[in-house]
Protein backbone atom coordinates (compact mmCIF):
# COMPACT_ATOMS: atom_id res chain seq x y z
CA UNK A 1 0.00 0.00 0.00
CA UNK A 2 1.49 3.24 -1.38
CA UNK A 3 1.38 5.89 1.49
CA UNK A 4 -0.03 9.72 -0.36
CA UNK A 5 2.48 12.39 -0.58
CA UNK A 6 1.84 15.03 1.69
CA UNK A 7 0.92 18.69 -0.04
CA UNK A 8 2.66 21.50 1.52
CA UNK A 9 1.08 24.40 1.55
CA UNK A 10 2.38 27.79 0.46
CA UNK A 11 0.07 28.91 3.29
CA UNK A 12 2.12 29.25 6.60
CA UNK A 13 0.76 30.84 10.11
CA UNK A 14 3.36 32.74 12.04
CA UNK A 15 2.67 33.49 15.70
CA UNK A 16 1.89 37.66 16.21
CA UNK A 17 2.69 40.03 18.32
CA UNK A 18 1.20 39.51 21.80
CA UNK A 19 -1.85 41.59 22.42
CA UNK A 20 -2.04 43.38 25.73
CA UNK A 21 -4.38 43.42 28.04
CA UNK A 22 -6.37 46.83 27.21
CA UNK A 23 -7.31 47.19 30.82
CA UNK A 24 -5.99 46.05 34.00
CA UNK A 25 -8.31 42.21 34.82
CA UNK A 26 -8.72 43.30 38.01
CA UNK A 27 -9.93 46.96 37.51
CA UNK A 28 -12.02 45.96 34.84
CA UNK A 29 -13.56 43.08 37.21
CA UNK A 30 -14.42 45.28 39.89
CA UNK A 31 -16.08 47.36 37.70
CA UNK A 32 -17.85 44.79 36.48
CA UNK A 33 -18.90 43.67 39.81
CA UNK A 34 -20.37 47.49 40.82
CA UNK A 35 -22.12 47.91 37.82
CA UNK A 36 -24.54 44.37 38.67
CA UNK A 37 -24.38 46.04 42.73
CA UNK A 38 -28.47 47.05 42.63
CA UNK A 39 -28.64 49.65 44.79
CA UNK A 40 -31.69 49.77 47.37
CA UNK A 41 -34.12 52.70 47.54
CA UNK A 42 -32.79 54.01 51.30
CA UNK A 43 -29.78 53.50 49.78
CA UNK A 44 -30.25 56.20 46.76
CA UNK A 45 -32.52 58.33 49.34
CA UNK A 46 -29.61 58.82 51.68
CA UNK A 47 -26.54 59.27 48.84
CA UNK A 48 -29.11 61.92 47.27
CA UNK A 49 -29.51 63.88 50.87
CA UNK A 50 -25.86 63.28 51.09
CA UNK A 51 -25.34 65.35 47.68
CA UNK A 52 -23.68 62.47 46.23
CA UNK A 53 -23.85 62.88 42.45
CA UNK A 54 -23.86 59.31 41.64
CA UNK A 55 -26.69 58.41 43.71
CA UNK A 56 -28.65 61.24 42.23
CA UNK A 57 -28.08 60.20 38.85
CA UNK A 58 -29.20 56.38 39.50
CA UNK A 59 -31.99 57.96 40.93
CA UNK A 60 -33.23 60.01 37.98
CA UNK A 61 -32.26 57.05 35.93
CA UNK A 62 -34.95 55.20 38.14
CA UNK A 63 -37.86 57.99 37.53
CA UNK A 64 -37.13 58.34 34.13
CA UNK A 65 -37.77 54.60 33.63
CA UNK A 66 -40.75 53.25 32.37
CA UNK A 67 -40.46 49.79 33.58
CA UNK A 68 -43.22 48.65 35.67
CA UNK A 69 -40.82 47.47 38.57
CA UNK A 70 -39.16 51.21 38.94
CA UNK A 71 -42.64 52.81 39.16
CA UNK A 72 -42.99 51.90 42.70
CA UNK A 73 -39.09 52.53 43.77
CA UNK A 74 -39.37 55.96 42.12
CA UNK A 75 -42.73 57.11 43.92
CA UNK A 76 -40.65 56.83 46.94
CA UNK A 77 -37.58 58.20 46.13
CA UNK A 78 -39.55 60.94 45.35
CA UNK A 79 -41.43 61.05 47.74
CA UNK A 80 -38.86 61.22 50.60
CA UNK A 81 -37.15 64.18 48.38
CA UNK A 82 -39.57 66.58 48.69
CA UNK A 83 -39.40 67.82 52.12
CA UNK A 84 -36.16 68.84 50.93
CA UNK A 85 -37.48 70.74 47.91
CA UNK A 86 -37.70 73.96 47.30
CA UNK A 87 -34.98 75.68 48.14
CA UNK A 88 -33.19 76.77 44.87
CA UNK A 89 -33.97 79.04 41.90
CA UNK A 90 -35.30 77.26 38.95
CA UNK A 91 -34.19 78.99 35.47
CA UNK A 92 -34.91 78.43 32.05
CA UNK A 93 -33.03 78.96 29.19
CA UNK A 94 -34.08 78.15 25.83
CA UNK A 95 -33.17 79.31 22.36
CA UNK A 96 -33.43 78.08 18.53
CA UNK A 97 -30.52 75.43 18.08
CA UNK A 98 -27.03 77.03 17.20
CA UNK A 99 -27.95 79.72 19.10
CA UNK A 100 -25.00 78.77 21.81
CA UNK A 101 -27.21 77.71 24.76
CA UNK A 102 -24.24 74.83 25.82
CA UNK A 103 -21.53 77.71 25.62
CA UNK A 104 -23.74 80.05 27.64
CA UNK A 105 -24.53 77.44 30.09
CA UNK A 106 -20.79 76.92 30.77
CA UNK A 107 -19.90 80.04 31.29
CA UNK A 108 -23.20 80.90 33.16
CA UNK A 109 -22.55 78.15 35.53
CA UNK A 110 -19.09 78.65 35.97
CA UNK A 111 -19.87 82.24 37.46
CA UNK A 112 -22.24 80.62 39.83
CA UNK A 113 -20.33 78.20 40.90
CA UNK A 114 -17.42 80.29 41.64
CA UNK A 115 -19.93 82.51 43.97
CA UNK A 116 -20.37 79.53 45.88
CA UNK A 117 -23.22 78.06 44.51
CA UNK A 118 -24.06 74.37 43.75
CA UNK A 119 -25.61 73.74 40.24
CA UNK A 120 -27.71 70.95 38.33
CA UNK A 121 -27.52 71.37 34.89
CA UNK A 122 -30.77 69.47 33.24
CA UNK A 123 -30.23 69.18 29.71
CA UNK A 124 -32.64 68.11 26.95
CA UNK A 125 -31.86 66.90 23.75
CA UNK A 126 -33.61 66.51 20.90
CA UNK A 127 -34.74 62.70 20.02
CA UNK A 128 -34.46 61.43 16.49
CA UNK A 129 -38.36 60.89 15.51
CA UNK A 130 -36.97 58.00 12.41
CA UNK A 131 -34.12 56.57 15.05
CA UNK A 132 -35.84 57.63 18.48
CA UNK A 133 -32.28 58.29 19.26
CA UNK A 134 -30.72 61.25 21.13
CA UNK A 135 -27.19 62.68 21.19
CA UNK A 136 -26.87 63.11 24.80
CA UNK A 137 -23.67 65.57 24.13
CA UNK A 138 -24.06 68.55 26.69
CA UNK A 139 -21.33 66.79 29.02
CA UNK A 140 -19.39 66.56 25.97
CA UNK A 141 -19.95 70.48 25.23
CA UNK A 142 -19.63 71.72 28.89
CA UNK A 143 -16.40 70.11 29.32
CA UNK A 144 -15.16 72.55 31.72
CA UNK A 145 -18.29 72.92 33.98
CA UNK A 146 -18.35 69.34 34.53
CA UNK A 147 -14.87 68.81 36.01
CA UNK A 148 -16.65 70.99 39.07
CA UNK A 149 -17.42 69.10 41.96
CA UNK A 150 -20.46 71.70 42.45
CA UNK A 151 -21.86 71.21 39.35
CA UNK A 152 -23.89 68.39 38.16
CA UNK A 153 -25.00 68.03 34.39
CA UNK A 154 -27.60 65.65 33.39
CA UNK A 155 -28.33 65.20 29.43
CA UNK A 156 -31.64 63.49 28.78
CA UNK A 157 -33.53 62.60 25.78
CA UNK A 158 -36.68 64.84 25.21
CA UNK A 159 -38.07 61.05 23.53
CA UNK A 160 -41.95 61.43 22.32
CA UNK A 161 -42.84 64.64 25.04
CA UNK A 162 -44.85 67.28 24.02
CA UNK A 163 -42.68 70.39 23.13
CA UNK A 164 -39.08 68.69 23.36
CA UNK A 165 -38.80 68.95 27.65
CA UNK A 166 -38.24 65.40 28.83
CA UNK A 167 -40.97 63.43 30.60
CA UNK A 168 -40.02 63.73 34.18
CA UNK A 169 -37.99 66.75 34.42
CA UNK A 170 -40.50 67.91 37.33
CA UNK A 171 -39.44 64.88 39.43
CA UNK A 172 -35.53 65.40 38.50
CA UNK A 173 -35.58 69.50 39.92
CA UNK A 174 -37.05 67.75 42.74
CA UNK A 175 -33.93 65.45 43.56
CA UNK A 176 -31.44 68.28 42.36
CA UNK A 177 -32.83 70.40 44.86
CA UNK A 178 -33.12 67.83 47.52
CA UNK A 179 -29.17 66.89 46.81
CA UNK A 180 -28.77 70.47 47.96
CA UNK A 181 -28.30 72.25 44.44
CA UNK A 182 -29.07 75.76 45.06
CA UNK A 183 -29.72 76.29 41.09
CA UNK A 184 -31.46 74.17 39.10
CA UNK A 185 -30.96 75.15 35.35
CA UNK A 186 -33.52 73.63 32.66
CA UNK A 187 -31.96 73.57 28.87
CA UNK A 188 -34.60 73.21 26.30
CA UNK A 189 -34.43 71.66 22.84
CA UNK A 190 -35.99 74.85 21.79
CA UNK A 191 -38.63 73.96 19.41
CA UNK A 192 -42.05 75.27 19.43
CA UNK A 193 -44.12 74.37 22.71
CA UNK A 194 -41.24 73.75 24.50
CA UNK A 195 -40.75 76.97 25.93
CA UNK A 196 -44.24 76.95 26.92
CA UNK A 197 -43.64 73.81 29.13
CA UNK A 198 -40.12 75.33 30.82
CA UNK A 199 -41.68 78.86 31.42
CA UNK A 200 -44.48 76.52 33.70
CA UNK A 201 -41.94 74.96 35.75
CA UNK A 202 -39.35 77.54 36.22
CA UNK A 203 -39.50 80.50 38.20
CA UNK A 204 -36.97 82.95 35.94
CA UNK A 205 -37.57 82.59 31.91
CA UNK A 206 -34.43 83.36 29.92
CA UNK A 207 -34.71 83.90 26.15
CA UNK A 208 -31.23 83.45 24.44
CA UNK A 209 -31.70 85.52 20.47
CA UNK A 210 -29.03 85.56 17.84
CA UNK A 211 -28.59 89.21 15.38
CA UNK A 212 -28.86 89.31 12.10
CA UNK A 213 -30.82 86.18 11.79
CA UNK A 214 -33.73 87.92 10.26
CA UNK A 215 -35.90 87.40 13.75
CA UNK A 216 -36.20 90.54 15.21
CA UNK A 217 -39.22 91.31 13.66
CA UNK A 218 -40.31 87.56 13.82
CA UNK A 219 -40.07 87.33 17.57
CA UNK A 220 -42.42 90.58 18.47
CA UNK A 221 -44.79 88.28 16.93
CA UNK A 222 -44.50 85.52 19.03
CA UNK A 223 -45.72 84.57 22.36
CA UNK A 224 -42.52 83.13 23.18
CA UNK A 225 -41.75 87.72 24.09
CA UNK A 226 -44.62 87.19 26.73
CA UNK A 227 -43.36 84.60 28.55
CA UNK A 228 -39.53 85.87 28.53
CA UNK A 229 -38.20 87.81 31.78
CA UNK A 230 -34.72 88.52 30.30
CA UNK A 231 -34.03 88.55 26.69
CA UNK A 232 -30.03 87.65 25.74
CA UNK A 233 -28.36 88.34 22.56
CA UNK A 234 -25.85 86.05 22.35
CA UNK A 235 -22.99 85.81 20.21
CA UNK A 236 -21.82 89.57 20.45
CA UNK A 237 -18.53 89.34 19.54
CA UNK A 238 -16.47 90.71 16.95
CA UNK A 239 -18.07 91.89 14.10
CA UNK A 240 -21.29 90.86 15.40
CA UNK A 241 -20.95 93.16 17.85
CA UNK A 242 -22.90 95.75 15.94
CA UNK A 243 -25.81 93.64 14.73
CA UNK A 244 -26.81 92.82 18.28
CA UNK A 245 -26.61 96.34 19.86
CA UNK A 246 -29.17 96.69 17.00
CA UNK A 247 -31.72 93.29 17.58
CA UNK A 248 -30.94 94.95 21.69
CA UNK A 249 -32.50 97.76 20.51
CA UNK A 250 -35.49 96.23 18.58
CA UNK A 251 -36.48 94.08 21.38
CA UNK A 252 -36.33 97.12 23.78
CA UNK A 253 -38.75 98.67 21.30
CA UNK A 254 -41.16 95.91 20.78
CA UNK A 255 -41.27 94.61 24.91
CA UNK A 256 -42.75 98.48 25.39
CA UNK A 257 -46.14 97.37 23.33
CA UNK A 258 -46.57 94.62 25.92
CA UNK A 259 -48.67 94.94 28.89
CA UNK A 260 -47.32 95.33 32.29
CA UNK A 261 -46.14 91.71 33.94
CA UNK A 262 -48.57 90.13 37.06
CA UNK A 263 -45.51 90.50 38.75
CA UNK A 264 -44.99 93.88 37.83
CA UNK A 265 -41.06 92.99 35.91
CA UNK A 266 -40.30 94.90 32.65
CA UNK A 267 -38.07 92.20 31.28
CA UNK A 268 -34.89 93.71 29.37
CA UNK A 269 -32.63 93.22 26.43
CA UNK A 270 -29.04 92.31 27.59
CA UNK A 271 -26.31 91.46 25.23
CA UNK A 272 -23.41 88.72 25.78
CA UNK A 273 -20.69 86.50 24.12
CA UNK A 274 -20.46 83.10 26.01
CA UNK A 275 -17.53 82.88 23.72
CA UNK A 276 -15.55 84.97 25.26
CA UNK A 277 -17.63 85.15 28.71
CA UNK A 278 -18.77 88.57 28.37
CA UNK A 279 -22.06 90.14 29.47
CA UNK A 280 -22.32 86.81 32.05
CA UNK A 281 -22.47 88.82 34.87
CA UNK A 282 -24.92 91.45 34.06
CA UNK A 283 -27.07 88.71 33.22
CA UNK A 284 -26.82 87.06 36.58
CA UNK A 285 -27.17 90.84 38.25
CA UNK A 286 -30.31 91.01 36.49
CA UNK A 287 -31.63 87.14 37.65
CA UNK A 288 -30.48 88.15 41.55
CA UNK A 289 -32.91 91.20 41.15
CA UNK A 290 -36.21 89.84 39.81
CA UNK A 291 -35.84 86.89 41.94
CA UNK A 292 -35.16 89.80 45.01
CA UNK A 293 -38.15 91.68 43.62
CA UNK A 294 -40.76 89.03 43.40
CA UNK A 295 -39.64 87.45 46.65
CA UNK A 296 -40.73 91.01 48.31
CA UNK A 297 -44.21 91.06 46.69
CA UNK A 298 -45.11 87.77 46.81
CA UNK A 299 -45.17 86.67 43.45
CA UNK A 300 -42.10 83.94 43.92
CA UNK A 301 -44.55 81.95 46.24
CA UNK A 302 -47.37 82.33 43.92
CA UNK A 303 -45.40 81.30 40.91
CA UNK A 304 -44.43 78.02 42.95
CA UNK A 305 -47.79 77.02 43.71
CA UNK A 306 -48.38 77.70 39.99
CA UNK A 307 -45.85 75.06 39.40
CA UNK A 308 -47.32 73.07 41.55
CA UNK A 309 -50.76 72.75 39.81
CA UNK A 310 -49.17 72.40 36.85
CA UNK A 311 -47.47 69.96 37.54
CA UNK A 312 -50.67 67.97 38.84
CA UNK A 313 -52.37 68.51 35.30
CA UNK A 314 -49.81 66.71 33.70
CA UNK A 315 -49.16 64.09 35.37
CA UNK A 316 -53.07 63.13 35.21
CA UNK A 317 -52.92 63.73 31.63
CA UNK A 318 -49.13 61.62 31.46
CA UNK A 319 -51.25 58.64 33.72
CA UNK A 320 -54.26 58.84 31.38
CA UNK A 321 -52.52 58.84 28.67
CA UNK A 322 -50.24 55.72 29.71
CA UNK A 323 -53.26 54.13 31.47
CA UNK A 324 -55.64 54.15 28.07
CA UNK A 325 -52.31 52.99 25.91
CA UNK A 326 -51.51 49.74 27.92
CA UNK A 327 -54.62 48.60 28.04
CA UNK A 328 -54.77 45.29 25.80
CA UNK A 329 -58.19 45.50 25.63
CA UNK A 330 -57.46 49.23 24.34
CA UNK A 331 -54.21 47.72 22.06
CA UNK A 332 -56.43 44.89 20.68
CA UNK A 333 -59.43 47.30 19.44
CA UNK A 334 -56.69 50.36 18.18
CA UNK A 335 -55.49 47.73 15.60
CA UNK A 336 -59.23 46.98 14.30
CA UNK A 337 -59.83 50.63 14.42
CA UNK A 338 -56.63 51.59 12.35
CA UNK A 339 -57.37 48.59 10.03
CA UNK A 340 -60.84 49.59 9.29
CA UNK A 341 -59.89 53.40 8.95
CA UNK A 342 -57.03 52.32 6.37
CA UNK A 343 -59.90 50.58 4.42
CA UNK A 344 -62.38 53.59 4.53
CA UNK A 345 -64.88 51.91 6.99
CA UNK A 346 -64.53 54.71 9.37
CA UNK A 347 -63.63 58.08 10.30
CA UNK A 348 -60.86 59.40 12.70
CA UNK A 349 -63.82 60.76 14.77
CA UNK A 350 -65.89 57.69 14.88
CA UNK A 351 -62.87 55.09 15.89
CA UNK A 352 -61.71 57.57 18.63
CA UNK A 353 -64.70 57.86 19.91
CA UNK A 354 -65.89 54.56 19.97
CA UNK A 355 -61.71 53.58 21.52
CA UNK A 356 -62.96 56.35 24.72
CA UNK A 357 -66.13 54.53 25.12
CA UNK A 358 -65.07 51.23 25.31
CA UNK A 359 -62.07 52.88 28.33
CA UNK A 360 -64.79 54.77 30.24
CA UNK A 361 -67.00 52.00 30.04
CA UNK A 362 -63.76 50.02 32.36
CA UNK A 363 -63.49 47.28 30.17
CA UNK A 364 -61.47 44.89 32.90
CA UNK A 365 -58.29 43.00 31.35
CA UNK A 366 -58.29 39.14 31.42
Amino acid sequence: MTKKKQVKSALKEKLGVQQLQPVNILVAEKFKKNRKKSHSTSELIEGILQGNKTSLSRAITIIESTASKHQSQARDIIEACLPYSNQSIRIGITGVPGVGKSTFIEQFGRLLVQDKHKVAVLAIDPSSTVSKGSILGDKTRMEELVREPNAFIRPTASGDSPGGVARKTREAIILCEAAGFTIIIIETVGVGQSETVVHSMTDFFLLLKLSGAGDELQGIKRGIIEMADVIVINKADGENVKAAKYAQAEFNRALHLYPVKENNWTPKTLVCSALNNKGITEIWDLISKYISETRKNNYFEKKRKEQNNFWLLQTLEASLKSNFYNNPTIQKELKKQLKSLNENKTTPFEAANYLLGLYTQGFKLE
